[in-house]
C-alpha cells in the first residue's frame, strides 16, 4: 500500500526526466501521466489473470472442458507468456519502447475480445495462446519504460515498488471483478472488460509516450530460442497432462514429453553456442543467487498458483458458491499478497533476505497444510480463510526477496534479463505445477470414484492431495533458501527511500 501512496512522487519523478515529448513541441506536462499509464496497462494484464480463476466454473459447464482441459485456459496463456517474455523485452530495445508498447497493448485488447467470441474449447484455447504473446509484449516493455526513465538503486527500486502493487491491485479488484461480471453477464464478460481498458491505455500512450530504444547494441532477434524454449515447455506440459488418461507409461504421454526435453535441450544449445545474440546468455546462471532465486521462485509458483485453481473448483464445485461469493472470499486472500509485498522490505533491512525469503516459504507452506483440511460442508472460516492468508503473505514475502535476491551482484547492464528470467520462472514454474497438481487430483479423484467414494468427498481428496504436495514444494524452497542463500543480505541500497532528486534519466531516449 506505501507503494501505491508514492504514485505522485513517481508523477513528478517522470516529468522530470526523458518521458516528454521530444521534438515534437508537446507540453512537458504530458510526462506526469507516463507511470499512469504503464502501471494502467500493468494493471489489466495481471488483473486478466486473476480475474479468470473465478469464471473457471462457468467455463466448464459452458464449453464442456474436462479438468485438465480446463488446465489449458490458464496454461495457454502462462506457457506462451513464459516462453516469448525475454524476446518481447529484446523487441522493446530494439524496435522502441513506445511502439513495441502499444503494439502489444492492442494485441491484448484484440484477443481479449476473440476470447469472449468463442464458441469452441479450441478457440479460446488458441485466443489465450495469443493473449498470452500480447501480454509477454507489454510486461516487459512496460517495466522497460519505468527502469530506462529511474537510475538504478532507491529510485528506482521504489518505481518497480508502485509497478508491482498496481499488480497486486489487479489480482485483489480480479476476484471481485471476475465473480460479479461472471455472475451477471456471464464468463465472456471477463475478457470483454480487457477491450476499453487495452482502448484507453492505447489513446493515452499514443499521446504522453516517446520512442525509447537501446543503442549501441546488436539489432538481431532470437526467435529460434524463443521458439524452441516454447514449444519445448508445451510439450512437457502437454504430456503431464495427458497422463491422467493414458497412464504414464504411454507412449502418448513420455512422446510429448521427450519431444519438449529435446526441444528445452536444443534451446539451451542454441543459445550457448549458435545465437548470434543469445535471448538467454547461459553465462548468467554462473551466479549462484540468481540460480537460488530462480529455482525458489519456481517452486512457489508450482504450489501457489496452482492453489488458486483448487480454491476455485472448491468454492463453487464442493461448498456450492456461485461466481460473486467465490469472488468476495478471494478478496481477502489477494490483499494478503500485497500486505506480504509491503512488509517484506522492512523485514529484510532487518535481518536478511535469506531469512525472509524462507521464513515466506515456511509460511506459505503451512497455509497449504492448512488447506489439506478441506471437505464436503467445510466452513470457509475454518477451512479455507486460514490457510489462505498464510499463503497469500508467504507468498508476498517470498516474492519480494526472491526478487531483490536474484538482482544482487547481477551487472547493470544485465538486470533486465536477470528480472526477466525470474519472470519467466513464476510463469512456468505455474503452468508445470498446475500440470503436475492438476493430474495428481484428478487421477486421485477418478480413483475415490471408483473406490465408490461419493462424487463430493472425491474431489475434496483430490484437492487435499495436490495441497499436501504444493507444502512440500515451498518446503524445499524454503530449505533451498537456507542452504544456497548462506550468508546473503540485502544491499542496503535495495530498499532505501528515494528523494526527488533521484529521478534523474538513466538511458537517452530516441525520438
Amino acid at each position: 500500500m506505501n507503494a501505491i501512496k508514492q504514485l505522485p512522487t513517481y508523477l513528478y519523478g517522470a516529468q522530470r526526466l526523458g518521458v516528454r515529448r521530444a521534438s515534437q513541441g508537446g507540453s512537458s506536462g504530458a510526462g506526469r501521466f507516463v507511470i499512469s499509464v504503464v502501471c494502467l496497462a500493468q494493471f489489466m494484464v495481471i488483473l486478466d489473470v486473476s480475474i479468470v480463476n473465478v469464471a473457471l466454473p462457468s467455463m466448464r459447464s459452458g464449453l464442456h472442458f474436462s479438468t485438465t482441459g480446463l488446465q489449458w485456459v490458464v496454461n495457454a496463456y502462462t506457457l506462451t507468456f513464459a516462453g516469448f517474455l525475454m524476446l518481447g523485452g529484446r523487441a522493446a530495445d530494439l524496435l522502441g519502447r513506445r511502439r513495441v508498447f502499444l503494439a502489444g497493448t492492442a494485441l491484448f485488447a484484440m484477443t481479449s475480445l476473440a476470447c469472449a467470441l468463442a464458441s469452441s474449447r479450441g478457440l479460446l484455447i488458441g485466443a489465450r495462446s495469443l493473449q498470452g504473446i500480447g501480454g509477454a509484449v507489454i510486461s516487459p516493455a512496460s517495466l522497460s519504460i519505468i527502469t530506462s526513465s529511474l537510475p538504478e538503486g532507491a529510485a528506482r527500486n521504489r518505481g518497480l515498488a508502485v509497478w508491482a502493487a498496481m499488480g497486486g491491485l489487479g489480482a485483489a479488484s480480479g476476484a471481485l471483478l471476475g465473480g460479479l461480471l461472471t455472475q451477471f453477464f456471464g464468463w465472456p464478460a471477463i475478457f470483454l472488460i480487457n477491450v476499453p481498458l487495452g482502448a484507453v491505455v492505447v489513446a493515452l500512450g499514443a499521446r504522453v509516450l516517446v520512442e525509447g530504444r537501446r543503442e549501441g547494441i546488436p539489432r538481431h532477434f532470437d526467435v529460434a530460442g524463443a521458439l524452441l524454449v516454447t514449444l519445448g515447455l508445451v510439450g512437457v506440459t502437454f504430456g503431464i497432462v495427458r497422463s491422467e488418461a493414458f497412464g504414464w507409461g504411454s507412449g502418448q504421454v513420455l512422446g510429448p514429453i521427450a519431444m519438449g526435453a529435446v526441444l528445452l535441450a536444443a534451446f539451451v544449445l542454441v543459445e550457448g553456442w549458435f545465437a548470434r545474440v543469445p535471448l538467454v546468455p547461459i553465462s548468467i546462471f554462473r551466479l549462484p543467487a540468481l540460480r537460488a532465486a530462480n529455482l525458489i521462485v519456481v517452486l512457489m509458483y508450482a504450489a501457489l498458483f496452482s492453489m488458486w485453481f483448487f480454491l476455485t473448483l472448491y468454492l463453487q464445485q464442493v461448498l456450492h458458491y456461485d461466481a460473486l461469493e467465490a469472488g468476495l472470499a478471494f478478496v481477502p486472500m489477494t490483499l494478503g499478497v500485497v500486505t506480504g509485498s509491503t512488509v517484506a522490505p522492512r523485514m529484510i533491512a532487518r535481518s536478511s533476505v535469506r531469512v525472509v525469503l524462507a521464513g515466506g516459504m515456511l509460511c506459505a507452506s503451512s497455509g497449504l497444510v492448512l488447506l489439506t483440511g478441506v471437505r464436503p460442508g467445510g466452513a470457509y472460516f475454518l477451512e479455507v480463510l486460514p490457510g489462505g492468508m498464510l499463503c497469500t503473505v508467504g507468498m508476498g514475502l517470498s516474492l519480494v526477496s526472491a526478487t531483490i535476491a536474484a538482482v544482487q551482484g547481477v551487472p547493470s547492464a544485465q538486470s533486465g534479463l536477470a528480472s526477466g528470467l525470474l519472470n519467466t520462472s513464476r510463469l512456468v514454474g505455474g503452468a508445470l505445477g498446475l500440470a503436475v497438481l492438476g493430474t495428481l487430483a484428478d487421477s486421485y479423484t477418478g480413483q475415490q470414484i471408483r473406490a465408490a467414494v461419493p462424487a463430493l468427498r472425491a474431489l475434496s481428496d483430490g484437492y487435499q492431495l495436490a495441497f499436501a504436495v504444493g507444502a512440500v514444494f515451498c518446503l524445499v524452497g524454503a530449505g533451498a533458501a537456507v542452504v544456497l542463500l548462506r550468508g546473503r543480505s540485502a544491499a542496503p541500497d535495495a530498499i532505501a527511500e528515494p528523494s526527488p532528486e533521484d529521478a534523474e534519466p538513466a538511458e537517452v531516449l530516441v525520438a
